[in-house]
């Protein structure tokens, strides 16, 4: 039993220092120009990036996310559809969102903003167990 929590702790260690290790990756875009009509079509690849997500504020449309302890957080905008999945692969919702998540995100840059089509946190949120002690003192009577 105790060799499986070390192995679930190790685990986890290790995914956290591979997110926060792994940097962001390209974006590929590709724009065509009809000869005919001279529509010009542009497509963008959705882009992962690895990284943590340093907040998260219920009212606002965005997360502020870093890729890097050294890189400057960023603001990723979400939408009704944006997915927030947990690491087993589970829809979650957004409660599930805490500061200082290591997570993985999908999104496409719309101009100078970059909109999630998908969170995967790397590990799930934190869960609080309540324990109760009672303490019940008796006294003998001679």
């Amino acid at each position: 039993m105790k060799q499986m929590t070390l192995l679930k702790i190790l685990l986890a260690a290790f995914a956290v220092t591979l997110t926060i290790a792994v940097a962001q990756q390209t974006t590929t875009t590709t724009t065509s120009t009809n000869p005919l009509t001279g529509t010009t079509t542009t497509e963008s690849t959705t882009v992962t990036s690895q990284g943590t997500i340093l907040g998260y504020t219920p009212a606002s449309d965005y997360i502020t996310f870093r890729t890097t302890t050294d890189a400057a957080p960023v603001r990723y905008y979400y939408t009704k559809e944006t997915t927030i999945l947990d690491p087993e692969g589970r829809v979650v919702t957004w409660s599930a969102v805490r500061p200082e998540s290591p997570a993985t995100v999908y999104y496409v840059r719309d101009g100078d903003r970059f909109l999630v089509r998908k969170v995967v946190l790397s590990r799930p949120g934190t869960v609080y167990e309540k324990k109760e002690t009672t303490t019940t003192t008796t006294t003998e009577r001679p």
